[in-house]
């Protein structure tokens, strides 16, 4: 058959200052996070303006109520043993009498969710999905110069409606848009390239709104900058715009040589769109964008600019540990920057859209972006409420909104986010094809199907048909190749075998398969046009070879790269733990067994376990590593494990296997400055050098070297004594006063400053000076204890707090103490 390769060039656009622009593309936003009141009940009459809310409690935005909820075993695992709920939350906010005449507008990044906003209390309107943005017209309604009250009724009581946490209420950033009468549409500038004769042609379109009467003519002028700031192109147009919203320019620009955004050197240029009238501006946008071009090959794979790569991605989810679904984009930022030091260059967001700080990063960073909408369609699946797959699942979810809200919701998210350069696919879909949860087919009957997942039994001809997939499927397509002709639709397949029968798979551009590693070369022969890669997988080594040694699979995507809230196993579990980064953001020791597989850079790491057979336990507390090496209680090591602490402090003479995680030819172990064991080269097969030694307290070293026995990488840990004192290791001391952010992570070390990897001393954070104490990480999965106070246990002898300024200048004192040990104290600045 005839090869299909897909080529694709792409330029796309955001906004260039996301404090200002609010991703909505026109007009003069303005943050309105601050002084809002909220209260956790269904308040009667929540939206009136007479309402007596001297009460509630005093907040700012984002907030997340549900992780600072009490944890409790009763409720479901789905959420990580947090609850819902209904709240209302309530702001005054004065509009100035000289904006009479103007539009005004609020936008809403995201609300989790069934939300209504109402103004002065007339409803704006409903958006019952909790990951969209989404905006009103409050102009109706404004009082100018006088005060207005914005009140939001949030309805989360379908708390466990989900498979992961979700967070409730307005997570997220809020804003209020003023705007002239005719202006640029929300999310209306559309941008992407296509190669041309000495270069590249960039087009351009633009949607202007207008409420006037009468026929207006418009100038648009567009002007593209290069990343020095200089002048690189200019397209000045006439428009004749209607009444209405249908009024659409579409020009281009040309430009020689651009400097290409990649994954190692992300260029980004700025577009400054102006709509003019009789010479005046009445809008203006100005946007960041970067060229690039990608290739999605059948047999070949992927290319970026025409380079060939494999795609080394992580699917993420929304939430951080103890800050839920509220976190700050310092905190998103750290994290981003982590992953791509192991070797990440791609995220996959599961199973929802993100904030648009995140989408931002990766383009600043040069970070690719699967960027994914649902986790079910029509109908929905099993939520496990009484523990993980054990109990009476539970069929809360958003199904119920599907039919009414599916495609508005799709084609907004497409719009918001089709101008940003690192989203590189949109997926449609996760796993909605799971065998029997909910769809079924005749297929599973049969003994021979090939499924690598629970399929619920046999074919249940009571299910939804499988059938439906395909049709569901090409309305979607339809919606994001309405807006956005530049980049691929997919969507992960869990059911491969039950969905080949359907046309499902077929009106994909490339598809995702999760977990099916087997099917990659039987289904190439079967269907040769057809682009695959694996949009969710294990981290163990023959995952990632099956990626690595064929060429047709373009990349994989690791469940998951951070730990994340929900989808807990049993009480005490607050969430999935299979992360290369944990709750906190630091890397795991199967994120350095990652880095070793994807890093370019030289690397070793050293992590110990006792020896298995004598007396050893399987590490890993999270449910997919159960399920790679087997099940706890009758724990046997197929394979060195990837999941090795870098502890040093056992029982003399014990027998302990220490692992070495490197990309050198191979490598050698000291200890105390001896070499032990002999000289081991790489083992292809695991990914993984090891020793078995016995015991002996002091220094462990290990040397990567290359072919040639030269020292290229190494690692060392050592054996500590007891907890003696609390050490400040990383802190950010000049911060903004204005939400100015700190990630301060404080270490237990003994008397001669070696961590202590085995405490878990208790530590208190006090605060004097204009900040506050988001939350303490210590990224210890089963602790269940309270994280809304400023108390906690460390883990690993290591604890993260977040400290955020709170609007004046000054000196901020932050005291960490801990019964018996030393304190430590730290000064920031907040300018």
């Amino acid at each position: 058959m005839r090869k299909k390769t897909l080529s694709i060039v792409i330029l796309l656009v955001m906004c260039i200052a996301p404090s200002l622009q609010a991703q909505v593309s026109f007009g003069s936003p303005e943050k309105i996070n601050g002084n809002w009141k909220f209260v956790l009940n269904d308040a009667q009459d929540g939206q009136s303006v007479t309402l007596d809310d001297t009460r509630w409690q005093p907040i700012s935005l984002p907030h997340d109520w549900s992780v600072k909820g009490q944890l409790s075993p009763t409720l479901a695992s789905c959420t990580g043993y947090l609850p819902g709920g209904i709240g209302w939350y309530r702001k005054t906010i004065d509009i100035p009498a000289d904006k009479q005449g103007q539009k005004v507008y609020l936008y809403f990044e995201g609300v989790y969710n069934r939300s209504e906003v109402f103004l002065n209390g007339q409803s704006l309107g409903k958006r019952p999905n909790g990951y969209i943005s989404f905006m009103y017209d409050a102009t109706p309604y404004i009082q100018y110069g006088q005060e207005n009250v914005i009140a939001v009724r949030v309805d989360h009581s379908q708390y466990a409606d989900s498979r992961w946490y979700t967070g409730s209420g307005i997570y997220r950033d809020v804003w209020v848009v003023y705007a002239n009468p005719v202006h640029i549409a929300q999310w209306g500038v559309y941008a992407y390239p296509e190669e041309v004769r000495n270069g590249y042609q960039l087009n351009v379109e633009v949607d202007i709104n207008r409420e006037e009467v009468n026929n207006t003519s418009l100038t648009i002028v567009n002007e593209l900058f290069s990343p020095e700031g200089k002048l690189v192109a200019k397209d000045s147009k006439r428009l004749t715009a209607k009444p209405g919203n249908d009024n659409k320019l579409i020009t281009s620009l040309k430009i020689n040589k651009p400097a290409l955004w990649s994954l190692s050197d992300p260029n980004l240029y700025e577009l400054k769109t102006t709509i003019l009238r009789d010479g005046v501006e009445t809008d203006q946008t100005t946007t960041r964008t970067g060229f690039r071009t990608y290739t999605f090959d059948p047999n070949k794979g992927f290319a970026l600019n025409g380079e060939w790569m494999k795609v080394k991605g992580v699917c993420i989810h929304h939430d951080a540990g103890v800050l839920g679904a509220a976190v700050p984009r310092e905190v998103w930022k750290r994290r981003l920057q982590t992953l791509k030091e192991i070797g990440v260059n791609a995220v996959r967001t599961s199973h929802n859209p993100q904030a648009t700080d995140l989408y931002e990063l990766c383009d600043e960073m040069g970070i690719l972006v699967l960027n994914e909408m649902y986790d079910e369609w029509v109908f929905p699946k099993r939520k496990w409420i009484e523990g993980w797959n054990v109990g009476t699942p539970g069929f809360q979810g958003s199904y119920d909104i599907f039919k009414e809200w599916g495609e508005i919701d799709l084609a907004d998210l497409v719009r918001r986010d089709r101008n940003h350069i690192s989203v590189f696919a949109w997926s449609i879909g996760n796993e909605v094809d799971y065998p029997n949860d909910p769809y079924s087919h005749p297929v599973l009957g049969g003994e021979k199907a090939g499924f690598t997942q629970a399929t619920y039994g046999g074919y249940n001809p009571d299910a939804p048909d499988a059938m439906e997939l395909g049709d569901i499927a090409k309305r979607l397509v339809k919606v994001v190749k309405e807006y956005d002709r530049a980049r691929p639709v997919t969507a992960g397949l869990a059911g491969v075998a039950m969905s080949n029968e359907t046309e499902y798979p077929g009106v994909l551009d490339i598809a995702g398969y999760n977990y099916t590693e087997d099917r990659y070369d039987s289904d190439h022969k079967k269907y040769p046009d057809r682009v695959i890669y694996g949009s969710e997988n294990r981290h163990d080594m023959a995952a990632w070879k099956a990626t690595r040694d064929r060429e047709h699979i373009f990349g994989q995507f690791l469940w998951t790269g951070i730990d994340y809230l929900g989808e807990s196993g049993r009480w005490p579990s607050r969430g999935f733990y299979s992360g290369l980064l944990d709750f906190g953001g630091f890397i795991k020791p199967r994120g350095y067994f990652r880095q070793s597989l994807w890093s370019d850079k030289p690397m070793a790491y050293l992590g110990t376990y006792p020896t298995p057979g004598r007396g050893s336990r399987n590490q890993s507390r999270d449910v997919l590593s159960q399920t790679e090496t087997g099940n706890v209680s009758n724990y046997v090591e197929r394979a060195p494990s990837m999941d090795a602490w870098p502890v040093w402090n056992y029982s003399e003479g014990q027998s302990i296997r220490v692992v070495c995680y490197t990309n050198a030819a191979k490598a050698k172990l000291l200890l105390n400055g001896t070499e032990v064991g002999e000289t081991k080269e790489y083992d292809d097969n695991t990914g993984i050098i090891f020793w078995d030694i016995p015991y002996k307290a002091g220094k462990l070293e290990v040397v990567g070297m290359d072919k040639d026995n030269n020292p290229v990488s190494g690692y060392t840990i050592q054996s500590s004594k007891r907890p003696h004192a609390l050490r400040i290791v990383q802190a950010d001391k000049q911060i903004k006063k204005e939400k100015g952010f700190s990630h301060i992570v404080v270490q237990v070390v003994d008397e001669d400053g070696i961590p202590v990897m085995l405490s878990d001393d208790e530590v208190t954070c006090r605060i004097s000076g204009p900040a506050k104490l988001l939350g303490l990480e210590a990224s210890n999965n089963s602790d269940m204890t309270d994280y809304t106070d400023n108390r906690h246990r460390v883990f690993h002898g290591r604890i993260l707090a977040y400290v955020q300024a709170t609007g004046e200048q000054g000196e901020i004192k932050i005291d960490f103490t801990s019964p018996w040990l030393e304190p430590a104290e730290i000064t920031l600045n907040a300018e």
